[in-house]
């Protein structure tokens, strides 16, 4: 009689299990350094995702969660039948697709540009700079830009009228025509240098041996960056683009909010300020839930549907 032995795919398994414990055990100063993270996304990013029954309900907060009045899908229902949200959602797309196709191209060609400075100097003092205002309050930002967009001594208009293209100042902040450039160029301003830190790490990776050969070969510095560099830095930048492509229609508020007003309103407002404005503020709590699950759904469809398609095209996944 034969001995028993193990099938290959139960010894695979059971290799596999060690191999994990065994790194686990390596690394688990590592896993502890994680550990509060972990928590701190259980806590803030899935334990509230209960809260979403509100939105089948019409939630009364002086009511316990298991006695509210359950509606089903009326509130969707209103969602979807309301002719505000089709302008809300078109506001938001626009607005996230125009930041997400700049905030990814401008902030590339300038780290592009910053790894081929040569004076270490210089190009740390223009990273620094350009960072900067990463750490500036939109707030503060909002308030520089209409400052510098007013009708009243605004230095966009006076530099216009200074070179003979416009014959009177423009009221920017009352043009809902202008408004979604202003915020993707008011975005870009305050995002472009820290967006671009972690392309020129991802640069710092590439392998200098590349570059030294391409030299060899005659390659010029326009050569290196398409034929060397952008491929070097592809994973990182579809990993981040498709991220991004998931939060297309939860962009914030923040700077909508702050730079919006009642003229250009029809530009302006967003899920987000839609689902305070007539949600939260109206004490409609599971109109506005209804909001955020519409969001989510969509966003998680969105970045599955993106990395099937980078899937299909390259061959690799991100997920």
């Amino acid at each position: 009689m034969k001995p028993l032995t193990e099938s290959p795919a139960i010894s695979g398994t059971v290799a596999r299990r060690k191999s994990f414990w065994t790194r686990a055990l390596q690394q688990k100063y590592l896993y502890f350094m994680s550990l509060p993270f972990v928590v701190w996304l259980i806590i803030f990013s899935y334990v509230p995702i209960w809260g979403w029954i509100t939105a089948f309900q019409n939630y009364k907060p002086k009511n316990q969660i298991w006695d509210q009045t359950w509606v089903g899908l009326d509130n969707f229902i209103e969602l979807f039948q309301d002719e505000r949200f089709y302008l809300v959602l078109r506001n938001t797309l626009a607005m996230s697709t125009m930041g997400l196709l700049v905030s990814f191209t401008v902030p590339v060609i300038f780290a592009l540009l910053l790894n081929e400075m040569k004076g270490q100097f210089f190009k740390r003092s223009v990273q620094t700079i350009s960072y900067l205002p990463h750490f500036v309050s939109w707030v503060v930002v909002a308030g520089l830009v209409t400052k510098m967009l007013s009708t009243d001594g605004g230095a966009v208009n006076q530099f216009l009228m200074w070179l003979g293209l416009i014959d009177a100042p423009i009221q920017f902040m009352a043009k809902g025509e202008l408004f979604w450039g202003i915020v993707t160029l008011s975005d870009l301003w305050k995002e472009m240098g820290w967006n671009s830190i972690i392309f020129l790490a991802a640069m710092s990776g590439i392998d200098p041996e590349l570059y030294e050969a391409s030299t060899v070969d005659g390659a010029g510095r326009f050569r290196k960056m398409w034929h060397i560099t952008l491929p070097g830095i592809r994973t990182t930048f579809m990993v981040l683009f498709i991220l991004s492509i998931g939060h297309l229609i939860s962009i914030g508020f923040e700077k909508q909010f702050l730079l919006g007003n009642p003229l250009v309103v029809d530009y302006a407002e967003v899920l987000e300020l839609y689902a305070l404005k007539y949600g939260i503020q109206m004490s409609r709590y599971s109109f506005g839930a209804a909001i955020g699950i519409f969001n989510s759904i969509v966003s998680i469809l969105l970045v599955f549907l993106a990395n099937s398609i980078y899937k299909r095209v390259t061959k690799e996944t991100i997920i």
